[in-house]
């Protein structure tokens, strides 16, 4: 006889991605406007060191720095690590290394793209120059890249610069994304898989015997494994509420209007509540101790809202310990 082989987990690709917003002081607005118009400024600190990319703080004495000065678009590798595999919106679409370069005239280094053939090609210690990018708006990425140079060092040092530029640089939208593959293991592919058939089922504590929903594999009080499947449901209590009153983004294509009621509900044989919409009642008269059921619509893989049930409300003794 062959024991029956585990259902497969769950994996699927989730991408997090949004656009990031900020207002800049006068030195990185100094900074960023001198990418733009191809120059590199540092900051000096108090102790005489120049620091490129410069900081708004000496991260000595976290004094305000505003003696800005002009670097070389050269420098020195200081350090690197090959890039075989770019990502998308990485600076190159082919392989390429990043590098801590310490640009001539500047104390300390810093970090972008070295364009190289292969890592053969790279060692600690080259010298490189800036690439600039065709077309400058006033980012980082104004530095397409560093490349290979061979030149004479520059032989004067970091000049002194005023900051001051025409139609300056004083805020930045910068896309952050991150792409990755999502598990939710075993126990919370079992939950996904019963939603699929309609059925809500959670993992009981070989200790305490609370059973978790959404299961969690362990049990997070006893820290004990949880194995042991059990449904519940489908009915459950209203223990607390709140009234939502603008349309988050989340909800923004869902056929939702304000105001409607999130709760937190507790359902039959649980051991502590899950959260869902409530529908099928004005948003006034909701209640804690109120009975519902899930609603679910045609090839939905989770309940669209819970609705009341009819039943007497539920005493606030049954359910007062999963508020």
């Amino acid at each position: 006889m062959t024991a029956a082989s585990p259902p497969e987990v769950l994996r699927a690709p989730l991408v997090v991605e949004f656009p990031f917003t900020r207002s800049l002081g006068p030195v990185q607005s100094a900074f960023l406007s001198g990418l733009r118009d191809s120059v590199v400024l540092g900051v000096k600190t108090a102790d005489g060191r120049v620091v490129v990319p410069p900081v708004e703080y000496d991260p000595v004495t976290s004094e305000e720095t505003r003696e800005l000065v002009e670097v070389a678009a050269t420098g020195t590798v200081t350090t690197w690590a090959w890039n075989d595999r770019p990502r998308p919106h990485q600076p190159l679409d082919t392989p390429f290394a990043w590098v801590l370069v310490k640009l001539d005239g500047a104390d300390t280094a810093l970090l972008h793209a070295l364009d190289a053939p292969g890592p053969e090609a790279v060692r600690t210690g080259m010298r490189v120059r800036v690439r600039w990018a065709a077309e400058r708006t006033g980012a980082i990425t104004d530095i397409a890249c560093f490349e290979p140079y061979d030149g004479p060092s520059p032989e004067a040092g970091p000049a002194p610069h005023d900051g001051v530029f025409e139609d300056p640089v004083t805020g930045i939208v910068a896309e952050a994304r991150l792409d990755y593959v999502y598990s939710p293991g075993r126990a919370q592919t079992a939950y996904i898989n019963a939603l699929s058939e309609q059925r809500t089922v959670g993992e009981r504590c070989p200790s305490c015997h609370k059973v978790y929903v959404p299961p969690r594999g362990a049990c997070p009080t006893c820290g004990v494994a949880t194995t042991d499947h059990v449904e519940v449901g489908p009915a459950g209590t209203v223990t607390t509420f709140c009234i939502v009153n603008i349309k988050a983004a989340h909800t923004a294509n869902l056929d939702v209007e304000v105001p409607y009621v999130y709760a937190h509900i507790a359902l039959d044989g649980a051991g502590l509540a899950l959260h869902g919409r409530i529908g099928g009642i004005p948003y006034d008269q909701v209640r804690m101790g109120l009975r519902v059921e899930p609603v679910w619509t045609e090839g939905g893989r989770h309940p669209d809202h819970y609705r009341p049930t009819g039943e007497p409300d539920a005493d606030y003794d049954a359910y007062k310990e999963l508020i």
